[in-house]
Order: structure tokens, then C-alpha cells, then sequence
């Protein structure tokens, strides 16, 4: 039995939206109030099947081929960016195009360009298959090569003294990037990176925070999405410090046993998952047993991104 009187639920500081996503659905709320529906966006706008079916329920339809999409129709690309031949296509069918992409992951657009300007085989630590890895890849024609394990390096077919740089997926897990980086650096000493690295702030912050969490409690709950990176990095971090963790799209999928005998519950949710949700799955904890609820100190976030000019001009 749980120790009621002393049973709590610890949420981290910060958790959920980020700048990046909120600007995203933003957009196509915005698209929606000034246009009337259908707003198509191209592939999931962030990747939270809760915000997914919000929008879709306001007139949103989210496509994964701009074909879906009628000539001179409005698409929104989303948040995780999109290559040079999906944003030509767009053009070239007349599309009204509004561009979603998180400016996080714009920056790492724009350095694989000017880096292979520059002479560089670019090498992107990151997942194959995302969204976001293959948005980035597709800014050129050729030159960059995914690197998604440190045993990917070992097949390289580059000599150690070459022209090579590299950029990072920016949902990654920080500590595993690190030790990527490291062993690519090993093979290449003049390998070169970003001035500021890719990761960004906010799974940085996100992943902070669990480190903090998790030797506070005995099992951590993470909202976020199947499909969603950074939520599936929160839960895998808290594994790897030896905390069991769970990842649920909504309070139906939390399970009484997960809690049972547990006094402190840990609370996070990914980049993607919004507060209410949250708040709704700390509700369903609450009725397996009485537990106070209580907000860890932590990083408070105030970056802002504005909405695309040919939106609110």
C-alpha cells in the first residue's frame, strides 16, 4: 500500500510546449481563423496526436504528399521543416505556402548549406526516417551522410584529414550526442561543428530537468506521442538512471499497477505535449490514490518566436 499521507506527484520544470511548437500550431490556428478550413499542412504539424486531432477537428487535414493538396491550396509545412524538393513542389503547384519550421531547425538548415558551399562532406548525427533528419539532409543535392550510432563512424569512407563537418537532429538525447561527437572528433581532429550546438534549448532543458527528477521518485510518467523524439529521449534518460518510466498519449493508458506501492511519482511531458493534457493525466493519478501534487524548481523558459510574415502582414 501507498503511504497516502505522504504520496506525491513531482512535476518537472519545464516540461512541454516550446517555443518552436507553440509558434507552429500558432500558425495554423491562425491559417484557419483569416482562411476557413481546409488548411492543409504537410506531415503532422508536431508530432502529439492530441494536437493532431485538435486541429484536424478545426478543419486542419494533414497530408503526407503534397498531391493531397489542391493547386492553389494553402499548405502549412511543419514544424520539423521541410527539404528543398517538397518546398519546390509546393511552388510549383501553386501552393500558398506557410512555413511552420521551427527557427531551431531552420539555423541547422542554413549551416548545411553554407557548409557544403564550403567544401565540406557534412555528417548529421540524428534518426533515419524523421521528419526532421530527412528535411535537413534534402537542403542539398549530395554530401551528407546520417550517422545514427557510434558504430555508424566506424563504416566512414573518409580519410582522417578531409574537409568533414557535422550538425546534430535537434530532439536528440544531449549525452549520447556527446559521446557521438567525441568518437567523431577521435577519428577526425579537424572535424568541425556549429559554433552553437544544435540541440536545442529546450530538450536540453527538458532533459535537465528529469536528471533532477528521477532520484527524487520511484517511477516517471512522460506525456508525449509514439512519434514524438524528444518525448521518447525523456523516457529512455530516466531508464538510464534507473528509474522505470512511461510514455502515454492521455489518461486512458495510465495502469493502477505502475503506481501501486509508489509514493513519488515524476511528471514531464515532451516538447510537443501541452500543459492541459498534462494536467488531465495528473487528474487520472490522483484517482488510484490521494497525492499531493508539488512543482520542482527549475529552468523557466521565456523564447518567443514570431509568426511567419505573410501571416499576420
Amino acid at each position: 500500500m501507498t503511504d497516502t499521507n505522504n504520496a506525491e506527484i513531482l512535476m518537472a520544470q519545464p516540461r512541454g510546449f516550446c517555443a518552436g511548437v507553440d509558434r507552429a500550431i500558432n500558425i495554423v490556428n491562425e491559417a484557419l481563423i483569416r482562411f476557413g478550413a481546409p488548411i492543409y499542412v504537410r506531415h503532422e504539424i508536431v508530432h502529439n496526436a492530441y494536437v493532431v486531432n485538435e486541429l484536424r477537428g478545426k478543419g486542419a487535414v494533414f497530408v503526407e504528399d503534397l498531391q493531397e493538396v489542391p493547386k492553389g491550396g494553402i499548405v502549412v509545412f511543419s514544424a520539423h521543416g521541410v527539404s528543398q524538393e517538397v518546398r519546390k513542389n509546393a511552388e510549383a503547384r501553386g501552393l500558398r505556402i506557410y512555413d511552420a519550421t521551427c527557427p531551431l531547425v531552420t539555423k541547422v538548415h542554413l549551416e548545411v548549406i553554407k557548409m557544403c558551399k564550403d567544401d565540406f562532406t557534412v555528417l548529421m548525427i540524428g534518426h533515419a526516417g524523421h521528419p526532421e533528419v530527412e528535411g535537413t539532409m534534402g537542403q542539398v543535392k549530395e554530401g551528407v551522410f546520417l550517422i545514427e550510432n557510434i558504430e555508424d563512424i566506424d563504416s566512414l569512407p573518409f580519410f582522417f584529414d578531409e574537409r568533414i563537418a557535422f550538425v546534430t537532429q535537434t530532439t536528440l538525447s544531449v549525452d549520447e550526442t556527446k559521446e557521438i561527437a567525441e568518437a567523431l572528433a577521435k577519428k577526425f581532429p579537424n572535424i568541425v561543428q556549429s559554433r552553437k550546438q544544435d540541440i536545442c534549448y529546450a530538450t536540453q532543458n527538458r532533459q535537465d530537468a528529469v536528471k533532477f527528477m528521477a532520484p527524487q521518485v520511484e517511477v516517471v510518467i512522460v506525456v508525449g506521442s509514439a512519434s514524438s523524439s524528444n518525448s521518447n529521449r525523456l523516457r529512455e534518460l530516466s531508464e538510464k538512471l534507473g528509474v522505470p518510466a512511461y510514455m502515454v498519449d492521455g489518461p486512458e493508458q495510465l495502469k493502477p499497477e505502475w503506481f501501486a506501492g509508489k509514493r513519488r511519482v515524476g511528471l514531464t511531458a515532451g516538447a510537443s505535449a501541452p500543459e492541459n493534457l498534462a494536467q488531465s493525466i495528473v487528474s487520472r493519478i490522483q484517482e488510484f490514490g490521494p497525492r499531493q501534487v508539488r512543482a520542482l524548481d527549475g529552468v523557466v523558459e521565456d523564447v518567443t518566436f514570431s509568426l511567419p510574415k505573410n501571416l499576420v502582414d
